[in-house]
């Protein structure tokens, strides 16, 4: 169980600092949740306590590991399906993972794609998505600005 405090991932919400842990009727039942203040929109999540493990809330990865973020964007791109519904697919399941590196690789690959042909509406959701939870975390880890954190991925592409 995580502490006031900490600063963690959630894998579809990006990173951010639990506020307080409270209890809240829901449905008829009472559950516990993190109060997660989130950097990038200056938005509170709840995350149940009990789902912690199922859905993948993990704490942020140590300052060492951004240099390997880093070098995923230079990095060349993966190959993709040119089915832009399977790639949707494969996407979500590197999104779903929680890895950052898998996240920074999502980031890569469809911006790339971006500044060649627009995407559909669909993969450029995705693309913010993953955006968000990638800066998110980069935010967090090296105590920077969003708009810091945007200029290092933008420019590590």
């Amino acid at each position: 169980m995580f502490s006031v405090g900490d600063r963690i991932v959630h894998p579809m919400h990006g990173a951010g600092v639990i506020q307080k842990i409270e209890e809240k009727k829901i449905l008829g039942e009472v559950r516990a949740y993190y109060v997660l203040k989130l950097p990038c929109n200056d938005m509170d999540v709840m995350l149940p306590v009990d789902s912690e493990e199922s859905v993948g809330i993990r704490s942020i990865v140590d300052k060492s590991v951004i240099g390997e973020v880093l070098e995923t964007l230079k990095a060349p791109s993966s190959v993709m399906d040119s089915n832009w519904n399977r790639r949707c697919r494969s996407n979500m399941e590197l999104l779903r993972t929680g890895d950052i590196l898998r996240v920074a690789e999502v980031v890569r690959n469809l911006t790339r794609v971006d500044r060649v042909k627009k995407l559909s509406a669909g993969e450029k959701k995705m693309l913010g998505t993953a955006r968000q939870i990638l800066i998110s975390e980069i935010i967090l880890v090296c105590d920077l600005t969003k708009e810091a954190a945007v200029e290092l991925v933008e420019s590590s592409i």
